[in-house]
């Protein structure tokens, strides 16, 4: 066997390690901020060509953030990475490192409200031309993406109603028109990641989910070819200063070691809830991309092994009954973040997308009865009596 045919687990327990002369079993963390050079002239050569285990400055690279970067690379199969200080920080550099004034981009209109000030108001202003689609929609990415569209950007699941889009389709007529495509991966989850096997050109990762998975600090990644990753990415991340920390990066370099794990068990119990939801007679709707009902289940089931950790649902009653249902949860965490050990529950509407205009919630199904369901590692019987006891209490 070697390094290229372990399977995922393997992968991330072993995969990117470095050990010092010392030769220590846990991956060391190096909290320095600058190196010693042996000479004059060996400080001069390394900042005109730097060696695959050589390192100038912390903004620049780290063996630990290194040891991280090419271990998570690996598990959602690009060549090469790059931490950042969190998801957004990932996103924000990805689009910037690649576009300038004039720049077209296609991006689905179903996204994070952050990732739609970055696109709009940030981008925006500097001179780069925004399109919004219907990510579903096949023949609007055709209609939208021409000769001068320079990126398409997308959430392979949108949050957080859980659109899907056909990335094979919309990256067919990106590549045809010469345009690079970018995907955020953060409800996909590094584990069921596909956005490499449908030929993206990047994934973002917001590590702050998934791979750190316990609450307990930031991170994000760009992972994407080794052209990419140290040409553009690395120029813009390492001068701007998005660089992750050694710290966070051994921290969540320790995550990696159970996210397999975690995130298939947490996956297993997703599905059982939203069957045990599905045609709750105070429900609307239920939505995760495994149910027959979601609207993209073929394209979903055609793509990844699993939808995530992740599911929504629409309440009868709106706003108010919404509020009774979480202030009657016992085990569920009345929270905005989401893929924790512990089981979060949010109110899109109110909070994380409170700020959005009215007519795109509507756009966007964010209705006053949608709520987000973040499935942590609980026995799944007990959750699943902790909702239908709120559920009664509507």
């Amino acid at each position: 066997m070697t390094k290229n045919t372990w399977n995922k687990r393997t992968t991330l327990v072993h995969g990117g390690a470095r050990r010092s002369q010392y030769g220590e079993v846990s991956e060391a963390i190096f909290l320095t901020q600058g190196f010693v050079y042996d000479s004059a002239e060996a400080a001069e050569q390394r900042f005109q060509s730097l060696g695959e285990d050589e390192f100038i400055y912390a903004r620049y690279g780290n063996p630990t953030v290194r040891m991280f970067e090419n271990r998570l690379s690996q598990i959602v199969g690009y060549e090469d990475g790059f931490a950042c200080t969190s998801g957004m920080a990932a996103v924000t550099g990805a689009l910037t490192a690649l576009l300038k004034a004039g720049d077209h981009v296609v991006a689905a209109r179903a996204l994070f409200g952050s990732c739609l000030y970055v696109l709009e108001d940030v981008l925006g202003r500097f001179g780069v031309k925004i399109t919004l689609v219907d990510g579903t929609d096949n023949a609007a990415w055709e209609e939208a993406i021409t000769d001068e569209t320079a990126l398409v950007f997308l959430e392979s699941i949108s949050n957080p109603m859980l659109e899907v889009v056909d990335l094979r389709h919309v990256v067919k007529v990106a590549h045809a028109k010469g345009a690079l495509v970018v995907v955020d991966d953060a409800m996909a989850t590094p584990i069921f990641s596909y956005s490499a096997a449908c030929g993206a050109d990047l994934c973002v990762i917001s590590t702050t989910k998934h791979v750190d998975g316990q609450g307990r600090m930031l991170g994000g990644m760009i992972c994407g070819s080794k052209d990419l990753i140290r040409g553009p990415i690395e120029a813009y991340m390492k001068h701007t200063g998005g660089a992750m920390n050694p710290f966070t990066a051994w921290v969540q370099l320790k995550s990696m070691d159970t996210m397999d794990l975690r995130v298939r068990a947490q996956a297993a119990s997703v599905l059982k809830i939203a069957e045990a939801l599905d045609g709750h007679p105070k429900l609307n709707s239920v939505r995760y991309p495994q149910l027959p009902s979601h609207p993209q289940h073929d394209i979903a089931m055609a793509q990844g092994e699993s939808g995530g950790t992740v599911l929504a649902f629409e309440v009868k009653g709106g706003k108010e009954a919404c509020f009774k249902l979480l202030n009657a949860l016992e085990i569920f965490t009345i929270s905005n973040n989401f893929a924790d050990s512990k089981s979060i529950v949010t109110h899109p509407a109110t909070t994380t997308h409170q700020r959005l205009p009215q007519d795109q919630k509507d756009i966007l199904g964010i209705s006053d009865g949608a709520v987000r369901l973040s499935v942590g590692l609980e026995d799944a019987d007990d959750l699943i009596a902790d909702l239908m006891q709120a559920l009664d209490q509507i």
